[in-house]
């Protein structure tokens, strides 16, 4: 039976057992929940008990520093809260929140740059059982718009101004047409009054009607560890976004398995450049400095001179980064020169192959250790350490064949997940070396279905539960039984744009509004920063002449968010197609690459 989300569900039955009833902000069937209990990877703990724990323990703490250039993104003083300074904070915003009749089952769409405040938000929403579901800086009305209509979200939540332009315009307008309240967060020393179309959002007062009240709403949610905390996106292979469902479990699960295979010392400072909507800053930065109880230092949009200063000032002990970066720091021997790292003790990176060069150098120069990452928002998590992949060649290239029953793996952290390679044609398991495979998993770190999305999910689960990734390994490493993973492509079409992935299908429908051309498709072409950038080929009517700038007006004026626009531009008589009519994107790839214009 298909995921449907409403005030009641049936779950899916992905692990060939029965399905039943059960209430919107729970995904997990109950026999899953208890095995993973009974397992040891879920428990009672909600992402807010660890906060909690944080706070009681090392009250005094520094725990979150703003960005640096904080003034420059939001016209705000860049802040600096200890743990109890944090508390204060969310107990005020969990009390606004609920006075404005907020509470469990609701959902909020977050646009907030990485700012403390962002942060307190978040977990005063997971006290009240109010379902966090964030999205990029960059998206626009026509993204934030679908995800509005698919979650039925009271409330948008973001800010005035970003990087000195006007914010709220197109979001007005968005919330005004659904319904929606939109609540701009106020800085420090502002008047609170604002549009009768948007509210002010800022944090109760001590001694306050609405937080003498907080502690009975707080109880009367009765949050469970196994609810929905957040609904992440990824890009849809139909043109729309999919929302992934996380419980409290499902990302207590992941981060702490990301939290022991980084080795993250407790009171440890981390940064974290990414931003607080998808796994690599939740579960990599966000849940693990929760784990650690140390130091989150804020950052976002990338910034490398910000970015390193903080790394120096900060005296940051585990970063992540992505690959081209770390590759561009290498290789620049002037900036090489200037770097001071002597405090960074690891570095995360992943979502591209990682360069051996490049692992090496920063070891044998700074000392400090590559971890290869390669996860996603529906709970794929393979690592790669020193620990269990020594030599540079092989880490950045190879993962331990994780969750496999016949190949023990001390040094790993737990993750309780079930890993296999099935052939995308005959559906039979591989196992043996250099024949590519989905990757499927299975378990506590992996989520339950999308949201709304009953199609997608029963193309995207076996009957016997199985998550198919879409991602294509190969079993490598020598002895009789193969102990590693080979990244290799893509099964299903998707584009990897500096570790954003993007559904060529949801911007071929963008194309086919354009006036002046018959038909039109895009695809990723090869780039050495990125990893991928976006080719649209397309078919010209009789008369009309096309142009990369004509092509990114378009986009604009469709409200797509720039980091989808079009960078290449091939013109072509026809698009190739197979016998069914598929247009056959490997060959536009070709074209994509190629010198010709």
């Amino acid at each position: 039976m298909a995921v449907i989300f409403g005030t009641t569900r049936h779950a899916p039955p992905h692990d060939g057992r029965h399905a039943y009833d059960i209430d919107l902000m729970k995904t997990t069937p109950e026999n899953r929940i208890r095995d993973y209990r009974a397992g040891g990877w879920w428990s009672d703990q909600r992402i807010t008990d660890l906060f909690d724990t944080a706070v009681r323990e090392q009250p005094t703490r520094e725990a979150l520093v703003d960005p640096a250039n904080r003034v420059a993104l939001t016209d705000g003083v860049p802040l600096r809260l200890t743990f109890a300074e944090v508390a204060e904070l969310v107990e005020g915003y969990a009390a606004t929140l609920a006075a404005a009749g907020l509470g469990k089952d609701d959902i909020i769409i977050t646009q907030l740059p990485n700012i403390a405040e962002y942060v307190a938000l978040y977990f005063a929403a997971m006290r009240l059982g109010i379902i966090v579901s964030p999205v990029p800086m960059q998206f626009r009305q026509r993204e934030i718009g679908q995800m509005a209509a698919l979650t039925d979200a009271k409330a948008v939540f973001t800010i005035e101004r970003f990087k000195g332009q006007p914010h709220l315009p197109e979001l007005r307008e968005l919330c005004a047409a659904r319904g929606m309240t939109l609540w701009a967060l106020t800085e420090e020393g502002e008047q609170n009054a604002r549009p009768n179309d948007m509210r002010a959002f800022s944090p109760a007062p001590r001694g306050s009607a609405s937080r003498a009240e907080l502690p009975g709403r707080i109880a009367a949610a009765s949050v469970s560890a196994d609810d929905i905390a957040t609904i992440c996106w990824t890009s849809g292979t139909e043109g729309t976004p999919k929302g992934v469902p996380r419980s409290h479990n499902h990302w207590l699960a992941i981060s702490h398995a990301h939290f022991l295979g980084a080795k993250i010392a407790l009171g440890e400072r981390l940064l974290n450049p990414f931003p607080l909507v998808n796994m690599a800053a939740l579960g990599g930065c966000l849940m693990s400095w929760l784990h650690a109880r140390g130091t989150l230092v804020l950052h976002h949009p990338l910034d490398l001179p910000v970015y390193l200063r903080q790394i120096a000032e900060e005296r940051i002990g585990y970063a992540i980064a992505p690959p081209a970066v770390l590759n561009m720091l290498i290789k620049d021997e002037r900036l090489l020169a200037s770097l001071n790292l002597e405090t960074v003790r690891c570095v995360g990176s992943g979502s591209a192959p990682l360069d051996p060069s490049m692992i090496r150098s920063f070891k044998d120069l700074f000392g400090i250790e590559v971890v290869n990452i390669f996860g996603s928002n529906e709970g794929v998590s393979l690592l790669s350490n020193e620990d269990n992949t020594t030599d540079a060649e092989q880490r950045a290239v190879l993962f331990p064949r994780w969750g496999r029953a016949e190949i023990p793996w001390p040094d790993l952290p737990p993750t309780g997940i079930r890993t296999r390679l099935i052939d995308p044609t005959s559906g039979a398991e591989v196992l043996q070396r250099g024949t590519p495979g989905e990757m499927q998993i299975i378990g506590p770190t992996v989520f339950d279905g999308y949201w709304r999305a009953p199609q997608v999910d029963a193309e995207s689960f076996t009957v016997d539960g199985w998550f198919r990734t879409g991602d294509l390994f190969e079993l490598q490493g020598d002895g009789a039984t193969p102990r590693y993973y080979k990244f290799v492509g893509r099964h299903k079409q998707v584009i990897n744009r500096g570790g954003v992935k993007i559904a060529p299908e949801e911007l071929d429908i963008v194309l086919a509004q354009m006036p002046d051309i018959v038909e039109g498709a895009v695809v990723g072409y090869p780039d050495a920063v990125l990893g991928e950038r976006i080719c649209a080929v397309l078919v010209p009517k009789p008369g009309k002449t096309l142009s990369l700038d004509d092509l990114k007006i378009f986009f604009t004026t469709a409200g797509v968010a720039i980091f989808k626009h079009p960078e290449r531009l091939r013109v072509v008589d026809q698009l190739p197609r197979n016998s069914v009519g598929k247009v056959v994107r490997s060959e536009l790839a070709r074209l994509a690459a190629s010198d010709s214009s």
